[in-house]
């Protein structure tokens, strides 16, 4: 594994830690994430648009008018791949083996 495993849709920490939280939970309401990532609205907005696009989360919303919420959950895409780039990441964190060292 390499810096190619990484995952181009989970290397923004902001990205990271919203699939992080999606990941363990079944589903996750936007005010939710928003004061847990203490992003404003259009930042978190934007990093769900691109977990979205990649098929990693699904959204629904319910209610109607000022009840209106956003509801989030993380896909078995989105399960698999924060799980494929965790252990990108920690296989890129373990130390190197030494060099061989040669006898003269």
């Amino acid at each position: 594994m390499g810096l190619e495993d990484l995952d181009q849709n989970l290397t923004a920490p902001k990205r990271l830690a919203a699939m992080g939280i999606l990941a363990a939970a079944k589903r996750v309401e936007f005010g939710y994430l928003r004061e847990q990532l203490e992003l404003t609205d259009s930042d978190l907005s934007k990093q769900l648009k691109v977990l979205l696009d990649a098929g990693y989360v699904t959204s629904k919303r319910t209610g109607k008018g000022p009840t209106r919420t956003s509801w989030f959950t993380a896909t078995a895409d989105g399960r698999r791949a924060l799980d494929r780039h965790a252990k990108a990441l920690q296989k890129l964190l373990q130390p190197a083996p030494p060099p061989a060292v040669l006898a003269t």
